[in-house]
Order: C-alpha cells, then structure tokens, then sequence
C-alpha cells in the first residue's frame, strides 16, 4: 500500500523585495500611514492581512489599487539570522513583500512597495537591502519623486564581470526579477570603456520594463526611444547563492 504525502501548501506571498533594519523601535501601522498620507497624498489602509496571527503579523498596505504585504517586525531569530548574513548593526528588522498584478501593471506595483520600504527607512532611521540588486539604502539613497514618475534605475542595476574565457567583459543587470523579467546580459571586448555599455544597458532594461515581456531568442525589436534595435541571441539560467537566475543575452 503506498502513502500518500500531502504536497506542501505554496506560500501566499512570494519572497520579500525588502528587508529593512531598524535603528530604533518597529513602526506602528499608524505611523507608516500617516507618513506615507504626507508623502503621496494617500490615503494608504494599513489592515490585518488574513490568516495571519501570532507576534509578528503580516499586514496589507493598499494604496488606490495597489497593495503590497508589509511585516514590520520579523522574529527574533530571523533578525538576527539577517544581522549576520548583511553585516548590519540592526538587530530588529520588517519585511516588504509585493502584491500580485497583471504583467501590465507591474511598474506600479514595484513603485508601492519601493514606497513602502523607503518609509521603514525614514521612519526608523535604518537601512534596506534589495534582496533582488543585493543593494543597500540608507536614508539619504533613496530618490523621492512623485506618484507619476519611474526610472529603471531606481529598481535594477548593471554590473560588470571579470572577461570570460574568449576574452570578453559581461555585463548584466540585477533587478529584472522584480518585473517578472528575466535579466539581460551583453558581451563586450576587454580594454574598452564601460559606462557607455551599463549606461545602455540600463536604457535597455527601462525600454523591456515598460514593454513588460522578456523578448525570445531570435527576436529583434525597434527601440526608436533611445535610437537602436535589440536582438535576442540566447537564453540561459545561471546559478546563484539565492537560486537559478535566467538571463537573456542581448545585441544592439
């Protein structure tokens, strides 16, 4: 007679965007309320989120029709586990995860639970590390602009690896992720100037962002906005400490 095991329940909330440490106290749910109200106008409903009990609730931040899960204080260990593993003083730390949308709407969904996260940091004077660029955000690095307004470069970032085994710099982006998008990577000749690529790059990444669909190999597109046509010339996933990561190797 074969035993039947119970598949494990997926988690209603995909992995955290932010993880942010706080210097002094854990907000309340009033204080990020009344923060974000001045801010962006609001108003933002700070509820309960369902199913949800113990010492260190989840919460729904909803703005308009955006929302996200907030958990303004992760359990001790867990606290701790990421005081140790990001090299931080702060020994009391909430999450920001995102909300669900349509591909169509994901910008905004980004842009809310970003908000949220640049909150926890004024509020408490803290620090939040993007879990998807491996960055970290003081106060004073987080850009205020208002409701209408996005940019690439606030969400992802381009790094430049070491030449490869034919001699070649990569260059790839970190951020994608939070799109739903698979990251882009290009290959350039050793001894050549950088900033010109990530700056394109990034370019790149806004334009494929705002289409939200990662191209297939073998495709090209227009990209009248920044004067070029993007080819896709091949796919492959890549492992990392945080899981396999798919890139999308482009030419322009």
């Amino acid at each position: 007679m074969k035993i039947r095991r119970k598949a494990a329940k997926p988690s209603p909330f995909a992995p955290p965007l932010y993880i942010v440490g706080y210097r002094g106290a854990s907000p309340e749910p009033r204080e990020l309320a009344v923060w974000f109200d001045l801010e962006y106008g609001g108003p933002l409903k700070v509820q309960p989120a369902e199913a949800t009990t113990g010492p260190n609730p989840l919460f729904r931040a909803t703005h308009g029709p955006w929302d996200a899960t907030i958990r303004l204080q992760v359990q001790t260990a867990d606290a701790e586990a990421w005081q140790e593993s990001l090299a931080w003083g702060h020994s009391l730390a909430g999450q920001v995860f995102p909300g669900k949308t349509a591909p169509s709407r994901i910008i905004d969904l980004v842009l809310h639970a970003a908000r949220l996260a640049r909150g926890l940091t004024l509020l408490t004077g803290g620090t939040a590390y993007d879990l998807r660029t491996q960055a970290y955000l003081n106060p004073s690095d987080w850009q205020d602009r208002s409701l209408a307004q996005f940019s690439a470069q606030d969400h992802i970032t381009v790094e430049q690896a070491d030449a490869d085994e034919t001699g070649r710099e990569r260059f790839y982006t970190k951020g994608l992720a939070k799109f739903g998008l698979d990251e882009l990577e290009v290959f350039r000749p050793m001894g050549l100037s950088g900033r010109p690529t990530s700056e394109r790059l990034t370019d790149i990444a806004e334009e494929i962002i705002r289409l939200g669909q990662s191209l297939k190999v073998g495709a090209s597109l227009p990209l009248p906005g920044i004067g070029l046509t993007l080819s896709v010339t091949k796919h492959r996933t890549v492992p990392s400490a945080e899981g396999p990561v798919a890139f999308r190797e482009v030419a322009w």
